[in-house]
């Protein structure tokens, strides 16, 4: 056989069958046919410049047993070949001209990722979808489903695991999802066909019908550790709030108070502790009330040993009645009394966020269809997310001034301190 014919039918048979789509190694191919890697130079090319195959470096990607990308060209890939030269280490593939006449792939239509995949799509290629197509996952407590807002998987708990009560179809694993944004920051799921092409045929379907088209830019800490293989460089808002409140309880046992927050939930954050999955009106005042639990109503009376706690008030008849102070009133009044700041814009600012959520979570807004999708929740959600964050980092600079917390201060992430926390 034909040399050049011989290493298109060979890699097409790696590309099947090797259970992974994996690449042909030039060693393979050299000690097939009786030569070094060198001598392949010309015969390979040749294939790449007629599209036949592809050549895989390892200089994009580490792994050159799997082809990341597809958006590498013939005349980059000749490129390599002139800089970096034929390894034993490189692998060679089917290209996607090859494969539109390859029938294995009619084998995989159940399977749209895999399908693309065996049409030949980079394994890293990402594609992205509704938020609402996490929403099974999250809702369904068969699953154990874990994000922080920036990397997150799916998978089966183990109690369901191969069990009777739930179908084989059902018991999925998704290494990782992520999340994406368009032009105008509306926020998406995002994930790679590496990854998709894993879950059951049903699954896969289910993720297709929610797929969006159209340009998409990966979360940058989430192309970071995915695709660069780095750490990331921020946290998440939501990661960072429950941080702070985590702080303020150490700095309040540190000035010898009990704590200021019942909760902290650093250990076990709410579910739906995260940007909103579906953009409606009855989402964001779920979150809102969700939040108000977090902030106003997880404030611990207890911790105001100084403060009165009950208060007089005159009724309309003439009457003098006594009643219980809010939370939000016995924490303005010792911050008054206990705080004098140059600017008391901040301070305003603080008081004035946690009345608007309480004031949100008690007079909710109401419309005739609160299912309807409207991208602008996502904008309002995010808008009070970033002010309730600023609300309670600064109650944390503000017992920072305490003495006792001066002299041993509580250790502080790099990310809270350097205000490191992503806000998308």
């Amino acid at each position: 056989m034909n040399i050049r014919l011989s290493i298109v039918e060979d890699a097409l048979n790696k590309y099947f069958e090797s259970g992974d789509f994996n690449g042909l190694p030039v060693r393979a191919i050299a000690r097939k046919h009786g030569i070094s890697a060198g001598e392949l130079d010309p015969d390979l090319r040749a294939l790449v410049q007629d599209e036949k195959i592809e050549i895989w470096f390892g200089n994009i990607h580490p792994n050159p047993h799997i082809k990341a990308f597809s958006w590498v060209t013939k005349e980059q890939q000749i490129e390599f070949l002139d800089s970096i030269g034929l390894s034993d280490d490189c692998c060679v593939y089917p290209s996607k001209k090859t494969l539109e006449k390859e029938p294995r792939v009619a084998g995989y239509l159940d399977r749209p990722y895999a399908h693309e995949i065996a049409k030949g799509a980079g394994q890293l290629d990402h594609r992205t979808f509704e938020l609402s197509v996490l929403e099974f996952y999250r809702n369904d407590p068969r699953y154990y489903y874990q994000t922080d807002d920036i990397n997150g998987s799916i998978c089966i708990e183990d109690a369901f695991y191969e069990s009777e009560e739930i179908q084989e179809r059902d018991q999925v694993l998704l290494k990782t999802f992520g999340f994406a944004y368009d032009s105008e920051f509306n926020r998406f799921a995002a994930s790679f066909i590496r990854y998709l092409a894993d879950l059951s045929s049903e699954h896969q379907q289910i993720w297709k019908a929610k797929e969006v088209s159209g340009k998409h830019t990966l979360h940058p800490d989430y192309y970071r550790t995915n695709i660069i293989g780095d750490w990331g460089i921020k946290v998440s808002i939501f990661e960072a709030f429950t941080e702070e409140l985590s702080i303020i309880n150490e700095m309040c046992k540190l000035i010898g108070r009990p704590v200021l927050f019942r909760q902290t939930f650093a250990e076990s954050r709410p579910k739906k502790f995260g940007f909103l999955l579906r953009p409606t009106l009855s989402e964001f005042n779920a979150f809102v009330l969700l939040l108000d639990q977090m902030l106003s109503d997880n404030i611990n009376s207890g911790f105001f040993t100084d403060i009165d706690k009950e208060q007089e008030e005159e009724r309309p008849d003439g009457k003098i009645v006594v009643r219980q102070k809010g939370t939000i009133a016995m924490l303005e009044e010792w911050v008054n009394r206990n705080f004098r700041p140059h600017d008391p814009e901040p301070v305003e600012f603080l008081f004035k966020t946690l009345r608007r959520v309480r004031k949100l979570r008690q007079k909710p807004a109401h419309a005739i269809n609160e299912d309807a999708f409207d991208q602008k929740y996502f904008k309002e959600q995010r808008s009070l997310v970033m002010d309730s964050y600023n609300a309670v980092r600064l109650i944390r600079l503000i017992l920072s001034n305490h003495p006792a917390v001066r002299k041993s201060p509580p250790e502080v992430s790099e990310y809270v301190r350097d205000g490191k926390i992503w806000d998308i």
